[in-house]
């Protein structure tokens, strides 16, 4: 009883040190590249991961030949919405706002789950909640005075922060949906196998891209810092936050986690003000609030009942 009390300890530990770690990528690290083409910066972001893997991850290749077409499906949307689509609408956005508003785009992210909860009604048949719109519609609103305040959205008055809310929408709906398509790929394919190949499928994605639109130019411009931050976000907040992320999954119950990444908002607020001295007005910090406890409530009704 004991020794099953420490994992779920060290469970949520895990889970709350990948949240903070993702608090400290989209506040400090990833906009540190904002010299880079986003879409360059995406395919390196998972490149250099992957090929990192291939050094204590090697094995996984022997699991491929097991995994029905339905699986590999799977693996392949959660790249393509989780790993491609997602991640460069987030890079994007956080490169818009230019240091002054990333806390704004970092939670607008965590509206994920009310996506992912509408696509799991859809594609697995689960059933919506009684109160699921009534909640849902209160993180929308909070999400909307968090971003704009009292304001009307206007791209005369600030064009960024419109176009950065867009883009962490968007961002939302594809890790949303991601997360759908990896409850549809964990039931067969192990969680290192999955995050294996998420890496090597969406650098994939994103290679004929690059190549078609001459992207791999951007090599000449990556400074000392940029390859140091490549590298540091591969090693920790991108793979490795993943991997503790679902560590921590084995040994606590999805409730429990759902706390626990609580810890991704309230960092990228402390970081934000850390490193870029940025605050939230009080209009901001109660919209963030309500946001976060609607998600919550959310994410508990739909992962307990």
């Amino acid at each position: 009883m004991e020794k099953t009390a420490r994992k779920k300890v060290l469970g949520g530990v895990a889970i709350s040190i990948a949240a903070i770690m993702w608090g400290l990528d989209g506040i400090v690290l990833t906009p540190r590249l904002y010299n880079l083409d986003v879409a360059f910066v995406v395919f390196m972001l998972h490149l250099i991961p992957f090929i990192l893997m291939q050094f204590f991850l090697f094995r996984e290749y022997t699991y491929f030949k097991n995994l029905s077409a339905q699986s590999w499906l799977a693996l392949i949307l959660v790249a393509l919405f989780g790993g491609a689509i997602g991640t460069l609408a987030m890079v994007k956005a956080l490169f818009l706002v230019h240091f002054q508003k990333l806390t704004i785009v970092v939670l607008l992210q965590k509206l994920q789950p009310v996506f992912a909860i509408t696509l799991a009604t859809f594609l697995l048949k689960e059933k919506l909640k009684p109160n699921f719109f009534i909640w849902a519609a209160i993180a929308i609103i909070a999400g909307y005075f968090l971003t704009f305040g009292f304001q009307l959205p206007t791209i005369s008055r600030d064009p960024n922060m419109l176009y950065a809310a867009g883009f962490s929408l968007l961002a939302a709906f594809s890790f949303g949906s991601s997360t759908v398509f990896s409850k549809w790929a964990l039931k067969e394919v192990r969680f290192e196998t999955a995050t294996f190949i998420r890496y090597g499928l969406t650098a994939l994605i994103l290679l004929p891209y690059i190549l078609l639109t001459g992207r791999f130019s951007e090599l000449s411009r990556v400074t000392t810092l940029n390859w140091i931050l490549f590298v540091i976000i591969g090693l920790t907040t991108g793979s490795g936050a993943i991997f503790l992320f679902y560590f921590g999954l084995r040994h606590v119950k999805a409730s429990v986690s759902t706390i626990c990444e609580l810890f991704f908002p309230l960092s990228a607020v402390i970081f934000d003000y850390l490193f870029n001295h940025v605050t939230l007005s009080l209009v901001q910090w109660i919209s963030a609030i309500v946001m976060i406890f609607a998600i919550v409530i959310l994410s508990l009704q739909e992962k307990t009942d």
